[in-house]
């Protein structure tokens, strides 16, 4: 039985079940997902490479695709610049009521 505040779930990831303690009951639908999106892109890979590479290699290939989108998405989330330009039209703004 789970600890207070754990769920235990089995997540279908391609061909295998795995079983999962959450640590936190919000993350469940992240993880469904997460694992259907796996399954879905290490198929894709498997379509095509399945014989020609090994099933590591086409598990790497997948774990770069997402890792890619996931580097992507956090550029996208850079905030430094805008941080920058808020910072100097404060600056410049204070000044002029100077």
């Amino acid at each position: 039985m789970a600890e207070e505040g754990k769920l235990n779930i089995r997540l279908h990831v391609y061909d295998e079940e795995i079983a999962m303690v959450l640590h936190n009951r919000e993350d469940e639908e992240y993880y469904r997902a997460a694992a259907k999106l796996i399954t879905e892109r290490y198929g894709a890979y498997a379509q095509v490479y399945k014989g020609r590479k090994s099933d590591h290699t086409i598990a790497l290939m997948t774990l770069i695709e997402i890792a890619l989108r996931y580097e992507k998405e956090l550029g996208k989330n850079d905030t430094a610049p805008y941080d920058n330009i808020l910072s100097q039209l404060t600056s410049e703004v204070e000044e002029a009521l100077k």
